[in-house]
């Protein structure tokens, strides 16, 4: 995926799918790191975009395989 649009898909889709399939997980994506920048005007480029959706990506992964609960 090097292309910002193809990045940018794979982050809607899935952020699509963590607010329609997964809702418990949803709350936490406004508390992530990667969404509050450390700098007034944060400089987004490919790479940012790519490890924000790995991120997602991954954070889907780990609440599927983790036993709930509830």
């Amino acid at each position: 995926m090097r292309n910002l649009q193809n990045i940018l898909k794979k982050r809607t889709l899935l952020t699509q799918k963590i607010e329609t399939e997964y809702s418990e997980l949803y709350v936490f994506l406004n508390e992530s790191p990667i969404t509050i920048p450390s700098k007034n005007k944060p400089n987004i480029d490919i790479k940012i975009m790519q490890s924000d959706a790995e991120t997602l990506e991954q954070m889907l992964k780990n609440h599927i395989k983790t036993p709930k609960n509830y």
